[in-house]
């Protein structure tokens, strides 16, 4: 059975699905019959989520965590095997970043980014593989960048841009494990360029952006691409998609 449907009644684990492309991706997977753990760290957004989807039919839990510790990354995945058994589809898309050259920047920002960007991802894999490992149908998709493939002057996100790269890298090191092993689990990375998400206002600290001369992407751009990677057959594995609005010229 290929497409979406032999995902039906699996589990999938969204970080950062409180808001845009995370949200997106939840309400889609909801949508395709999956049940969908809800994971962020403001329990009230996630809530608003997780309305969406109840309303629209769909299966979910809200799962509060602060992907930053450790100890709750731990947590989550026993709580999540506790109410569904366990894991089938991992989107790693929890991530952020502040704008400051690397000269200037605050290491409390770094840190920050590091633990969610770099850390958290790492630890997630590993726990998603435990509840991965023998079935025939699992996935792990992570969310980079752009930022990810190449370092853009004077546009201040310069760590952010080194710990996306450190996500490029762990999901080739993974894409090497499972091959060795022989194993069915497909690992994938989609990589944006800009969305129209809250995103930049975090990374500016509120402060206003200049106008665009293009269109941005949409979060549902996003989450369309993601189920396209699942919904291909299993011999098939997409590993990174790089996705850019027309006119983004970096």
């Amino acid at each position: 059975m290929n497409g979406m449907e032999r995902w039906r009644g699996k589990v999938a684990l969204v970080t950062g699905a409180s808001s845009g492309i995370g949200a997106a991706i939840a309400r889609d997977l909801a949508a395709a019959g999956l049940k969908v753990a809800l994971v962020a760290r403001t329990a009230d957004r996630l809530a608003q989520t997780a309305s969406v989807i109840s309303k629209a039919g769909g299966t979910c839990q809200p799962f509060p965590t602060d992907l930053r510790k450790p100890e709750s990354i731990h947590e989550l995945f026993a709580a999540v095997r506790k109410r569904w058994g366990g894991v089938d589809v991992l989107i790693n898309n929890a991530g952020l970043g502040y704008n400051a050259a690397l000269s200037q920047g605050r290491e409390e920002d770094w840190r920050e980014m590091l633990d969610t960007n770099v850390m958290a991802v790492a630890i997630c894999c590993q726990e998603a593989l435990k509840d991965m490992e023998g079935k025939a149908d699992a996935a792990i998709i992570n969310m980079s960048s752009l930022a990810g493939h190449r370092v853009v002057a004077n546009r201040g996100s310069d760590f952010y841009s080194a710990t996306k790269f450190a996500v490029r890298a762990m999901t080739d090191a993974l894409r090497f494990e499972l091959a060795a092993r022989k194993s069915p689990v497909k690992i994938g990375m989609i990589s944006p360029g800009q969305v129209a998400t809250d995103f930049q206002g975090r990374a500016r600290r509120g402060q206003d952006r200049a106008n665009l001369p293009y269109e941005q992407l949409k979060p549902e751009d996003i989450s369309s691409v993601a189920l396209y990677m699942l919904g291909t057959p299993r011999n098939v594995q997409i590993h990174d998609v790089l996705i850019r609005p027309v006119g983004q010229p970096f």
